[in-house]
């Protein structure tokens, strides 16, 4: 077996042995979407505009995928550094991209298995949402994004020592963002000053490309989604660099 292979069989046990962290990773986007769904059931965003659950789904799901691959790999990164588990792997034959590929791999089957289920329960008659023809093209739209925030994830676990101080961290950057980038209202309704900051955060990018493609009322243009995918491979790029530069294999330096 090779080292990736290993690798990544004993992450996806690690993960799954973690019944909690399981749970509340597929519970928590769904908690929001039975919230809001039931909030505001049956209103539109505007008089005779498009019912809200076809904006409010693309953001949350976009929200729960992003936020999961950020605070998976940055817990584990830091565990990892704390406990020396890095420093062990550093003296052994096993490079770092493929601890980082097996991360990856994980990474990408849970955000997937959550935008299944997410979408599942979204449809049902109680919430309704309406999805359009163009529906399967949300799958490398999920992809880039969770390349992306698992690259922030990275960073967050380069900087961070502690728990505590990882979900600090990626609390004070994933709850701004999420009402700055529009995932839990329109953002046509904020302020023309708050829409130009939000175009400095991937989760903006990450939402238009996922609502583009996902609810039929919201269906955006070819050159639509080029920008919101542009977007997300920028960041990703931006936030490896970062990881990069800020990589420790050990606390002990």
């Amino acid at each position: 077996m090779s080292a990736y292979a290993a690798l990544t069989k004993a992450n996806y046990r690690a993960y799954v042995r973690d019944q909690t962290t399981v749970f509340f990773t597929f519970a928590f986007p769904l908690l929001f979407l039975v919230v809001f769904g039931l909030i505001f059931k049956g209103q539109t965003v505007e008089d005779g505009g498009p019912p809200y659950i076809n904006y409010i789904a693309p953001g949350v799901l976009s929200w729960g995928v992003g936020n999961a691959a950020m605070f998976g790999v940055a817990f584990t990164m830091m565990h990892w550094r704390r406990d020396d588990i890095l420093r062990l792997i550093w003296r052994t034959p096993t490079s770092l991209p493929s601890v980082l590929a097996s991360r990856y791999a994980l990474a990408i089957g849970v955000g997937l298995v959550q935008a299944a289920l997410f979408i599942g329960v979204a449809l049902l008659p109680l919430f309704g949402l309406e999805l359009a023809s163009g529906w399967p093209l949300v799958i490398p739209v999920l992809i880039l994004g969770i390349t992306t925030f698992m690259a922030l994830g990275l960073v967050v676990g380069s900087l961070a020592d502690t728990p505590e101080a990882v979900a600090a961290i990626a609390n004070c950057v994933m709850v701004p963002m999420a009402f700055l980038s529009g995932s839990f209202y329109p953002s046509d309704l904020m302020p023309g000053w708050l829409r130009d900051i939000a175009l400095a955060l991937p989760l903006r990018y990450f939402n238009d490309g996922v609502l583009g493609v996902l609810s039929q009322t919201h269906h955006g243009s070819a050159s639509d989604l080029a920008v919101a995918c542009a977007g997300l491979v920028g960041f990703a790029a931006l936030f490896a660099l970062v990881a990069a530069r800020t990589f420790r294999w050990s606390n002990r330096g």
